[in-house]
């Protein structure tokens, strides 16, 4: 993952998702990406961010360090802090684990597992928005916005 300083906060966790997509992408190369996506879903990470663990573990470093971020080395104030509680419900809400998530017969997603695949989808299309507006193309890995 890059670490560009200027990167917004909220961004992190968009970051983490594009990049383990990207990640299954190449390992599988004639996968989609909305393939890609639907492989995330099964991983250890997805469990990580769907849970609120992913955040839970940032807030306690952040609280055991000042608030001071370890990649940027600034503090991170209590507005962001809002912000990224409120992604960290949204995550939880939106990318609900619920096992069996697909019809048997035929193989179409429920609601539940449409609602989490379109919000990973909308994390990294913000996230590809980001590259585009900062000029670092070079970022972008899977064109969702193409």
């Amino acid at each position: 993952m890059s670490q560009d300083k200027d990167k917004p906060y909220v961004l992190r966790v968009a970051e983490l998702i594009y990049s383990k997509v990207d990640k299954i992408k190449k390992e599988n190369s004639e996968m989609t990406n909305i393939q890609a996506f639907e492989v995330f879903m099964t991983t250890k990470d997805y469990d990580l961010i769907s849970s609120g663990e992913f955040h839970n573990q940032w807030f306690l470093e952040l609280k055991n360090n000042n608030f001071i971020d370890n990649i940027t080395g600034k503090k991170i104030n209590e507005e962001t802090m809002r912000l990224l509680e409120l992604q960290k419900d949204s995550m939880i809400k939106f990318l609900m684990k619920i096992p069996k998530l697909y019809y048997a017969k035929t193989h179409f997603p429920l609601e539940i597992s449409q609602r989490a695949f379109d919000h990973l989808w909308r994390v990294c299309e913000s996230y590809e928005m980001w590259c585009n507006e900062t000029k670092q193309k070079k970022l972008i890995t899977l064109n969702i916005l193409d």
